[in-house]
């Protein structure tokens, strides 16, 4: 049984998780504009940096959005952040589209890559502070997921847009970047702000009014939410107590520096894994092995980004029963030797068993094996888990540094890799296969567990028991808002059983 708040809440969370889908369609919509000849003769057939600037110059942009974004997230609101950032996003995409030399296009792409940079620091928070604690990790994992889902459809379209004979071949699939900012901005007013935003700009009874809509089937006074609220208050008056006003407050404690290390991490752990290669440079890597037909190429990207969807998609739907180090662990394993996989069968092909079609196709099957991995484990929890690690009041700046390791690794792949690959080839992938290892130890070592926890509860995980809120102390299931003991006649027992039920 389902209830009304929860159809209510995946629907909202569902609007704001469309925001992801801007970033996996760019990698995915320039992946296959290397294969469209329309596209290499309106910009002069790009190599090497001249390429990966075009592709870095959009991280670039998210970079120089890191001080703006958190500070656009605290002051105006989850909600209108995305906004803010969504109408940035359109008018990059409008200059994109009508582009007709090389320094339009990349003005262009470093304007979409700012106001992405605003609204993916809003909207994975809104999300978080939205989503019911029983199954949070879920809907906050499903976020970073719809990025494949932007890949399938600019794979897609770029594949539609393939025997165009005009520059309409890469136009089209340019402006139609700018579908899911515009979808946003229709179901924005309909969205609810955050209740911890709420309460921190004293607006308590707005905030209880949107949980008990969302958590408590319509009862604003729903043991759960009471349990909510309480821990939210009594987490945001201990934050501002002792928080700092700068920026220096990510790092004034010892609990803060450990979350800034981990999202540090994440951010760069989640670009420098090799898939910056298979994302951004898939036809180049085909080209190593064989494969130099650009429709078939074209194929291969769109079958590629239809898998990762399903995996990402099913990495998220587990999140809340495996635990958050398992997923990292097994899925940083496989692509440890799946990309090594990859590697030897792409060597193998140009040494060995020179164009071998066998081996050739050994490689392409790493490749998919390689997507799966990456796709089941970091694509759920590259934005979860920062948005998890942090309280209230660093939230957004600490996304934002997670965000920036992201984008600066974006950057620099996209920057280097091209000129990697035109200097050695594919020994270039031995720099990845030597670097997985590293980031599977800093997981076994380094990574903590989160899962089973409220946001405000996490505190105590890095803070000890001195941040610990009411449900920590009194030992309340989350889930359900029970405090174990309870006298029956404390609870109507009918209600609580169907809900436990529904949940």
């Amino acid at each position: 049984m389902v209830n009304r708040g929860d159809i209510m809440l995946c629907f909202l969370s569902g609007v704001a998780i469309i925001n992801s889908c801007v970033n996996g369609y760019d990698g995915s919509m320039m992946n296959g504009m290397q294969s469209l000849s329309q596209w290499q003769t309106s910009f002069n057939h790009p190599v090497g940096s001249a390429l990966g600037l075009l592709n870095a110059i959009f991280n670039l942009g998210g970079t120089c959005s890191f001080f703006f974004a958190p500070y656009v997230t605290d002051l105006v609101g989850r909600r209108l952040g995305i906004a803010i950032g969504s109408g940035v996003i359109l008018v990059g995409v409008i200059l994109q589209a009508a582009s007709h030399n090389v320094g339009m296009f990349t003005g262009a792409r470093f304007i979409i890559g700012f106001g992405l940079g605003i609204s993916s620091n809003s909207a994975p928070i809104l999300v978080a502070e939205l989503a019911h604690p029983s199954y949070r990790g879920k809907i906050t994992g499903l976020y970073n997921t719809q990025w494949a889902l932007g890949a399938i459809i600019a794979a897609g379209v770029t594949y539609g847009t393939f025997s165009i004979p005009s520059e309409a071949a890469w136009r089209i699939p340019s402006a139609l970047q700018g579908l899911f900012s515009v979808i946003l901005l229709i179901f924005l007013p309909f969205m609810p702000e955050s209740p911890r935003w709420l309460v921190d700009k004293g607006r308590v009874d707005d905030a209880r009014k949107i949980l008990g809509r969302l958590h408590g089937n319509g009862d604003p006074n729903h043991p759960l939410v009471n349990l909510e609220m309480q821990e939210i208050e009594e987490a945001i008056e201990f934050e501002r107590l002792n928080q700092r006003t700068s920026w220096l407050e990510l790092v004034a404690t010892r609990g803060n520096r450990y979350r800034m290390f981990l999202g540090i991490c994440v951010g760069l752990f989640s670009q420098w894994s090799g898939n910056g290669l298979v994302s951004y440079y898939l036809a180049k890597i085909l080209n190593n092995i064989g494969i130099t037909d650009s429709k078939q190429q074209l194929q291969l990207n769109l079958g590629k980004e239809c898998l990762s969807w399903v995996m990402a998609n099913t990495g998220a739907l587990v999140t809340d029963r495996l635990n958050r180090r398992t997923q990292f662990i097994l899925s940083t394993g496989g692509m440890m030797f799946t990309f090594a996989g990859l590697t030897g069968f792409t060597g193998a092909y140009n040494t060995v068993a020179p164009g071998n079609h066998g081996v050739g196709v050994g490689a392409v099957v790493f490749i998919f094996l390689y997507g799966i991995c990456y796709s089941l484990g970091w694509t759920p929890l590259t934005t979860l888990y920062p948005t998890e690690i942090m309280p209230y009041h660093i939230r957004a700046k600490g996304l934002a540094v997670s965000s920036l390791a992201v984008n600066l690794a974006l950057f620099f792949n996209s920057y280097v890799n091209p000129v990697g690959m035109a200097a050695i080839d594919w020994k270039f992938y031995l720099v990845y296969c030597a670097w997985i290892p590293i980031e599977l130890l800093t997981v076994i070592f380094f990574f903590k567990e989160t899962k089973g926890r409220t946001l405000e509860e996490l505190a105590v995980v890095f803070d000890g028991e001195v941040a610990a809120v009411e449900g920590n102390r009194r030992h309340i299931d989350p889930a359900t808002g029970i405090i174990p003991g309870t006298p029956p006649s404390d609870v109507d027992m009918k209600e609580e059983k169907e809900y436990i039920e529904t949940v």
